[in-house]
């Protein structure tokens, strides 16, 4: 027997936002701003939820506040070998966050 009658759960509820939000991010809807609102609301009411959740729903969750925030979590780079050992030379306790 299905549970088609019963009260939909957290995480039934998220599943559906995250694919709302994944067909708006596909059409760059002026909604996503809003279900994202609403997908971190009810996160954070209920982080339980959060364990439930398959990784394509949350790499769809990422995607759509990379591109609400225009920033990215991860890029890729790529260096000319030694250019790591330059860089860090001119590293300062400043740029680390230290005060001198």
């Amino acid at each position: 027997m299905s549970e088609l009658a019963g009260p939909i759960s957290q995480h039934q509820l998220i599943s559906g936002k995250i694919q709302e939000l994944q067909s708006q991010l596909l059409a760059n809807h002026p909604q996503m701003p809003v279900l994202l609102s609403e997908i971190h609301r009810t996160l954070k009411n209920n982080p339980a939820v959060v364990t439930l959740l398959e990784e394509d729903e949350i790499a769809v969750i990422v995607n759509g506040l990379e591109k609400q925030t225009n920033t990215y979590l991860v890029q890729s780079m790529t260096a000319a070998k030694g250019s790591k050992n330059k860089a860090l030379a001119k590293t300062s306790a400043k740029d680390l966050g230290f005060d001198d």
